[in-house]
């Protein structure tokens, strides 16, 4: 696609593409703690949610990760 005279580097848009996409979606982390606390055999609400969320966060290996579970958390808690 050419935009003002511009022709992106494909393979570069692609690279950027994917480096944006290193987190899993917010759908997928919740669905994998919950597959987590439903094998455990503990109950399914709220706080086991958080705990587990909280764990994360704490293992967390960068800025962008921790914001990622911070705000999983936050929406944890909006009504």
């Amino acid at each position: 696609m050419q935009q003002n005279g511009y022709i992106p580097d494909t393979a570069n848009a692609i690279a950027r593409y994917f480096n944006k996409a290193d987190l899993p979606s917010q759908q997928e982390i919740l669905g994998q703690i919950v597959v987590e606390i439903l094998r455990d055999g503990r109950t399914l609400n709220r706080k086991t949610i958080c705990m587990k969320l909280l764990s994360r966060l704490e293992l967390a290996t960068d800025a962008q990760e921790q914001s990622h579970y911070n705000t999983l958390i936050g929406l944890l808690f909006d009504r």
